[in-house]
């Protein structure tokens, strides 16, 4: 069984601020205490659990910490307090540059993120023929990276984290992946993969996306949790909220 739980947990950024004359100077009355304080407070008191079958989605303004909860389940961040359990393959879909190395060809890249997504070197071997595929690169897949327009870059990190059948999946927005046709077929793909998963963390401002996947909401607030529930009533809720505001 796969598993997301955070338990009372509270997610700091520190800040590093080096102190100049000009600082001194101008230095305003009113600067904010988040840097004053040298930190910023980006969740507070989180508690949530996640089984099989559990499809999150989570709304609220930015800032709000929603980002800050995708790296902290993926455990791109750990946190300042409290405790983090996860229990499944975790594939997140979300800051899709991380793990590549820009001197080397699309081949490499497909080998070395693969592997860092969980892959054996013989199960990544197996899947690259299809990932190459997917992408549509052809013969760009000889050239380093570097060289990628951004469309060419976010198709080959699309097409090889979508290779990779995870338990859980953590998700930000929906991907603009290219052309229109590379599109269609990535939002084919995507949606297969989502309904496939054991749970879903599907970050999204998209209302209508999330009432078509998820089966809980939750509503953040200030990195806390204002509300969760039914999606359609607690997106609801938050629509007329903003609207008054």
């Amino acid at each position: 069984m796969s598993l997301i739980e955070l338990q009372q947990v509270d997610l700091k950024y520190q800040l590093r601020r080096d102190l100049k004359i000009k600082d001194i100077i101008f230095k305003k009355k009113n600067s904010s205490p988040l840097l004053e304080a040298g930190s910023i407070h980006a969740l507070k008191n989180m508690d949530i659990t996640l089984k099989d079958g559990d499809r999150l989605g989570v709304i609220g303004h930015n800032g709000a910490g929603k980002s800050s909860l995708l790296k902290l389940i993926a455990g791109i961040y750990p946190p300042t307090s409290g405790r983090v359990v996860t229990d499944g393959r975790i594939a997140c879909l979300f800051e899709l540059a991380t793990g590549f190395e820009m001197e080397a060809s699309g081949w490499d890249n497909i080998y070395l993120r693969g592997l860092m997504l969980g892959e054996t070197p013989s199960s990544i071997k197996e899947k690259t023929k299809e990932i190459a595929e997917f992408s549509g690169l052809g013969e760009y897949l000889d050239v380093p990276v570097k060289y990628y327009s951004s469309g060419m870059f976010i198709r080959l990190a699309f097409s090889i984290s979508t290779a990779i059948q995870p338990d859980i999946l953590l998700l930000d927005e929906v991907i603009a992946a290219g052309d229109a046709s590379f599109l269609k077929k990535a939002e084919k793909r995507l949606s297969a993969l989502m309904e496939s998963v054991k749970i879903m963390v599907f970050v999204t401002h998209s209302m209508d996306s999330m009432h078509d996947f998820c089966n809980k909401c939750i509503w953040m607030e200030k990195g806390r949790v204002k509300m969760i529930g039914e999606p359609r009533e607690i997106s609801k809720l938050y629509l007329n909220y903003m609207k008054q505001q």
